[in-house]
């Protein structure tokens, strides 16, 4: 028998799927995370899961929050994985290194990011060293289909959250 844990961790680098920048805001601040754990999950009613490490400032953030934005990274947007990956929002402001406004419920929606949504979370769940928010689409906004970011091309961007 091959060591389980080994074998599956190979298995899940294989894959390439999307990546995604997820956004969220309470009175006080914004927050927003690079997220590669994240699918749909209904197509009547619509649902989303996302799933948020549980040492990411944006974790902490969205706990406090009711809605969260999920933006698809398009594909020429490898500086903006970088900032909301590589960089933690408990040493720098983000959003003041990129273009923003304030969507629903005042979620910051990423400027670069044309296709996007934002879902009020309907619960979350323990799962492991992540949270998994589940969302209930709100609003959403389709532009130009220019691919997106997917985690072969995201993969080297060191975390930003502390260990």
């Amino acid at each position: 028998m091959n060591d389980v844990p080994a074998t599956f961790d190979l298995l899940m680098g294989e894959l390439d799927y999307p990546m995604f920048i997820v956004t969220t805001a309470t009175d006080q601040r914004c927050a927003g995370c690079l997220v590669g754990f994240a699918t749909q999950t209904s197509i009547d009613p619509s649902r989303f899961l996302v799933c948020l490490s549980k040492r990411n400032h944006t974790y902490r953030v969205a706990r406090e929050a009711g809605v969260l934005a999920v933006h698809l990274v398009p594909a020429d947007g490898g500086d903006l994985a970088e900032l909301f990956g590589g960089q933690t929002g408990d040493r720098l402001d983000k959003f003041e290194r990129c273009e923003w406004w304030p969507g629903p419920a005042g979620v910051p929606i990423l400027a670069r990011c044309e296709n996007w949504f934002t879902g009020r979370i309907i619960t979350r769940v323990d799962a492991g060293d992540h949270d998994a928010f589940l969302l209930e689409p709100i609003a959403a906004a389709a532009g130009a289909n220019r691919g997106e970011l997917n985690f072969r091309r995201a993969r080297w961007i060191e975390p930003g959250h502390p260990s």
